[in-house]
């Protein structure tokens, strides 16, 4: 594939290749440059002059002098802006979805999906200003009450990724800036549009102040720690692997500013077909699940854990609806598997490719790489313990592993490190309910696919998955802080 001539990077007409810092839209001032790459054709989409550690100093502190004001505008106004924000996503649909195809690779299942939640998240998040209530408790000491107001926490810092770079960084722009929160976002350096700059153009649209939103498009080295332990921001929100996390995590308590993280990290979803499954729908749902935007997921399914007693009956089917899947050009209709984001990325799966043969597995279902799409991958004759079963994928494969039972099925469920989401597959509702308790997840599904996300409902992992939770009532208590204040009556 040669790389092809790209049109102006714009946005409803609007340049989006700039840094948009307290309100104006410019170029950085690191005295770098990174273009920013279809990962499907090469072609460059866009070209930015990279931000220098001064222009993050300066988009945190407009961000703090913003806030202010912004946390003092009526719920009402501030719901409006919010609500027309939607309203924007849903209005510029075609064109987002052009640009999270050229720019993450996304297909145009995938991308429509993509727009869909980022839209539901910002309608949620409209409700959130008068949905914020504090509490009256009484005291011990006498002619006291004790009342627990709830406050923004301030200035928030958002690191979002790659993969559904506009909804991961909605999900928590959306909030905060309901909630009366300034927001300081930093993009993934793959997809510095759709996670950043195009949001910006959509808020400064909807009415949204100058200053209480700021976008800086930085290399990690230049800017990455400095991000999370500048002395403004009191919360880092951080979606991405676990290992960047744990260091996200890390650098926020450290050194004189102690702040809040909020962590969406990585995931190993398991989908466990007990013997009296549905099959085909367990097939369809695993399927969906494992190979929506090449595997590139957080919640997708990787290991499909099948009672023995119907293996032999489920693996056809499987097999035959992985061997089924479109793969190659994303803006094709019915492509569910299109480029995976970048060289790094290909390279990690060839190594698990590599490692997996190594091991023993056996790729029931493989194809030749082409470029950066990586067809459908299926493994089987796989033991628990091996790195294809074990360590986060983030590609198009996934492993079936045979379970004696119920119980070993469950053992094997919850037999890795991570705990984001999980799904079971029986006809027995009840016996469903009961498994999914079993299971050490954030997220637990049963008769449907681990890729969930519902704007009301909260959302988080377990164990190395992650900390806090997204969505309604979870994100208005994760963006705000509580203040006590006792009220004593004198005389």
């Amino acid at each position: 594939m040669s790389p092809t001539t790209h049109a102006a990077a714009t946005f409803h007409g609007n340049d989006v290749s700039k840094q948009f810092i307290a309100g104006q839209w410019r170029d950085g001032a690191a005295g770098s440059t990174k273009q920013d790459v279809n990962p499907y054709d090469d072609a460059v989409v866009a070209e930015f002059a990279l931000a220098s550690e001064a222009d993050l100093d300066e988009a945190y502190r407009a961000a703090a002098e913003a806030q202010r004001e912004w946390a003092a505008v009526a719920p009402g106004k501030r719901a409006a802006v919010l609500r027309r924000a939607a309203e924007l996503l849903e209005e510029r649909r075609a064109e987002i979805v052009d640009w999270l195809v050229k720019e993450s690779g996304s297909t145009v299942i995938k991308a429509n999906i993509e727009v869909s939640l980022a839209a539901g998240i910002t309608q949620e998040a409209a409700s959130f200003p008068s949905r914020v209530h504090g509490t009256i408790h009484p005291s011990n000491t006498p002619d006291r009450e004790m009342r627990v107001y709830r406050k923004p926490v301030g200035v928030v810092g958002v690191i979002s990724p790659w993969n559904f770079p506009l909804h991961l960084s909605q999900r928590s722009v959306a909030p905060a800036l309901a909630l009366g929160n300034a927001v300081v976002i930093k993009p993934a350096s793959d997809t510095p549009v759709t996670g950043g700059t195009l949001i910006a153009r959509i808020f400064e649209e909807a009415g949204l102040p100058a200053g209480v939103l700021s976008v800086v498009v930085g290399a990690g080295s230049e800017i990455g720690d400095a991000f999370v332990k500048h002395p403004v921001p009191r919360l880092i929100s951080f979606t991405g692997s676990t290992p960047v996390g744990k260091q996200v995590g890390a650098n926020a308590v450290s050194g004189d500013h102690i702040k809040k993280v909020a962590l969406e990290l990585g995931g190993n979803a398991p989908v466990v077909v007990l013997d009296d499954a549905d099959l085909d729908a367990a097939v369809e749902q695993s399927v969906t699940g494992g190979y929506l935007h090449s595997g590139q997921i957080c919640m997708s399914v990787q290991r499909v854990i099948v009672d023995e007693k119907v293996y032999d009956e489920f693996l056809p089917k499987y097999e035959g609806a992985v061997k089924s899947l479109k793969f190659g050009d994303p803006r094709e209709e019915g492509v569910l598997v299109g480029p995976v984001v970048n060289d790094q990325q290909l390279e990690t799966l060839k190594k698990k490719i590599a490692s997996a043969e190594a091991d023993g597995a056996r790729a029931l279902v493989s194809g030749e790489i082409e470029g950066r799409v990586v067809p459908p991958f299926l493994w089987v004759d796989a033991e628990p313990d091996m790195e294809i079963a074990r360590d986060e994928i983030f590609g198009p494969m996934t492993v079936v592993l045979k379970a004696r039972d119920e119980a070993h099925a469950l053992e094997l469920a919850n037999d890795h490190e991570f705990g984001l989401s999980s799904a079971v597959f029986t006809q027995d509702l009840d016996r469903g309910l009961r498994f999914a308790d079993g299971l050490a997840a954030g997220m637990s599904f049963i008769n449907e696919m681990t890729v969930q996300d519902e704007a009301h409902v909260a959302f988080g992992g377990a164990r190395n998955s992650g900390l806090g939770r997204f969505n309604g009532e979870w994100a208005i208590e994760e963006f705000t802080t509580a203040h006590t204040i006792g009220v004593k009556r004198l005389g």
